[in-house]
């Protein structure tokens, strides 16, 4: 009824304040009904809406600028900044994004995949707000436990230069700090973003330094102030830090959010920070009932809740049952995770050794360092973390682990091309890890290998990654698996013609290749990135045309590798296939991604064919 008149946040603004609330169930609606179809963020967004709704209609958003922290919040704001039909396409190849970028609206003011980053980039905005005499407010809006990230941190510690310009909305969605803590708690909140309070406390502060001892009067009431708030108050931390503090107040009452974001506006002391209380999943049963499951979800059916699920086997899985395994036998592993126990496959492992289970939060850098601790400490930490998020901590990796050998498990899921796109694409570590020296990176190309690699990966008592992507492989879980050997590939098919070397499940992929090409191929599991089995290389590199296939950036990985291990040595016609390194790779289905970058086996046969042919 409403939101069909909604192009632009100036559309919602011409509607009557009663009239958010029936739009917001529009929304919900809208929302539900896409991430059912396409897959995505929908606790968070479900929780959302009434807050979102609010902020536009109070701040004359994009002058005044929104940055979401994380950006898996944004769908409201996607919506009715004129993408609403857009939004129907979401993390679809060429529709919409699932996280914010300034290249798909104005309205976004910045890209938004990574948790921690939107204080400090608020209060860049709000200090070059202040350099050009402008008025306008940056507004982070923080949630789904981003506030324990160390970034956000270090923003909270700078940012009082913010001063009036910089707002801060903790989205408290029971992923973050606190709850409401009651009656007295609303009413002074009320009082305290009033225009009358703040307009008589300036006032009153001004007669009062025109009196006799005027600053031990001011530090004594001052503190009485503090007292009132500190007793009452969850926000003593954030006035300690020179953060003005309101809230906690409910994030679903528009009455209140517009009561307060109106005063807020007003204000000309800050930076404020406004503490709202809000529920994932909130309008839609399922998710709210068990909002970690519908946090991301692949799609679902809208009628029953019951999330699309191929009934495979995965390397989360995988792992997750190695883990326990390893953990049942040896009392000293502990297992550690950055906020995704579920997603890394520790769920059960939380439930059946919750004395060795960490869960750090958001928090990746201080998830490795804690590993090296426990490590130091002579214990033996598996640290599970998505590839794309281990980028944040990789410093972490050399200084605190390699440098001191320590027995330290990384296990990344999620490496390779994921469907949210360019934030979240495991597709770069390896450009720094395979540098690193005396670290060990194996890739395994089924569930059964990773479990056999994890338990080899123990015996070797020093730093190793195990990278995998999401979801599983096409081997079936009961195949034999070769014994490891350190530094050693694996020669998967024997044949005279082109030798294709393959990094992990794209293994899979190479066997096709080779049947595609029929030309007697070689095909060879590098099952290590590092130590590379540079002699096998070289060996059959000669007079022989060397294929690579990787789910990697043509930098830093498989490809590097190769090139590294044949530079000085005899050998033939050498052709690498994997993401392209000179541009971020978009979201989307990865099977559609695969298509448009020359990725599918038909596709690599083919170019492969041409260049074979002219050689």
């Amino acid at each position: 009824m409403y939101l069909e008149k909604i192009n632009s946040p100036a559309d919602l603004r011409k509607l009557p304040p009663e009239a958010l609330q029936v739009l917001s169930e529009e929304i919900r609606d809208v929302i539900i009904d896409t991430v059912s179809q396409n897959g995505g963020h929908l606790g968070a967004n479900l929780g959302t809406v009434e807050l979102i709704l609010a902020l536009h209609y109070v701040f004359d958003v994009p002058a005044d600028s929104l940055i979401f922290d994380v950006g898996h919040q944004a769908y409201t704001h996607k919506i009715i900044t004129g993408r609403k039909e857009f939004f129907r396409t979401l993390r679809q190849q060429d529709g919409c994004a699932g996280f914010p970028h300034p290249n798909e609206s104005k309205f976004d003011s910045t890209v938004s995949g990574h948790a921690g980053t939107a204080i400090s980039t608020a209060l860049g905005i709000a200090i070059a707000n202040i350099r050009s005499n402008k008025a306008n407010k940056a507004i982070a809006i923080v949630g789904d436990g981003s506030l324990n990230c160390g970034i956000s941190l270090e923003g909270l510690n700078h940012a009082r230069d913010g001063r009036k310009n910089l707002i801060i909305i903790l989205n408290d969605n029971k992923m973050s700090i606190s709850r409401n803590v009651g009656g007295m708690a609303r009413h002074l909140n009320r009082i305290i973003s009033g225009g009358f309070y703040n307009r008589f406390k300036t006032g009153a502060k001004r007669l009062m330094f025109r009196l006799p001892r005027h600053k031990t009067l001011h530090k004594f009431i001052r503190r009485i102030e503090d007292l009132i708030k500190y007793l009452v108050l969850p926000g003593a931390i954030f006035e300690e830090l020179g953060i003005r503090y309101i809230g906690p107040i409910d994030g679903h009452s528009l009455p209140d959010l517009l009561h307060h974001l109106n005063n807020i506006k007003s204000q000309q002391s800050g930076p404020i920070l406004l503490h709202v209380i809000t529920e994932k999943g909130h309008g839609y049963e399922h998710a709210k009932k068990n909002p970690a499951k519908y946090h991301g979800v692949p799609g679902f059916c809208k009628a029953t809740g019951e999330i699309a699920s191929s009934g495979k086997s995965t390397f989360s899985g995988a792992f997750g049952e190695a883990v326990c395994a390893l953990a049942k036998s040896h009392p000293e592993v502990h297992a550690i995770t950055a906020a995704m126990t579920d997603g890394t496959g520790l769920s059960e492992f939380s439930r059946l050794y919750w004395n060795r289970f960490h869960d750090v939060g958001i928090a990746e850098e201080h998830a490795v360092v804690f590993a090296a601790g426990l490590a130091a400490a002579g214990e033996r930490p598996v640290c599970a973390i998505y590839a794309t998020f281990m980028q944040r901590a990789l410093d972490c990796i050399y200084h605190d682990v390699v440098l001191a050998r320590l027995p330290v498990i990384f296990a990344l899921d999620r490496a390779g091309a994921v469907e949210d796109g360019p934030t979240h694409h495991g597709i770069y570590d390896l450009g720094f890890l395979r540098a690193l020296p005396g670290l060990t990176i194996i890739a395994p190309r089924s569930e059964a290998e990773l479990k056999a690699m994890f338990d080899y990966a123990y015996t070797l008592a020093r730093p190793v990654v195990i990278r995998y992507p999401r979801g599983g492989s096409a081997t079936p879980i009961d195949a034999p698996v070769a014994a490891p050997e350190e530094g050693k590939a694996e020669i998967v098919r024997e044949g005279s013609g082109p030798v294709i070397w393959a990094m992990g499940v794209e293994t899979e992929t190479a066997l096709k290749v080779s049947e595609l090409l029929n030309l007697d191929c070689c095909v060879i599991s590098a099952r290590f990135i590092a130590p590379f089995d540079a002699a096998l290389a070289q060996k059959l590199a000669v007079n022989r045309v060397t294929i690579s296939i990787e789910d990697h950036v043509l930098s830093g990985g498989l490809s590097s590798a190769l090139d590294d291990a044949l530079a000085d040595c005899p050998h033939g016609r050498v052709l690498h296939f994997g993401w392209p390194s000179d541009r971020p790779i978009p979201h989307g289905k990865v099977s559609e991604l695969r298509q448009k970058f020359g990725l599918t086996a038909q596709a690599i046969a083919d170019q492969a064919s041409a260049n074979i042919a002219n050689s």
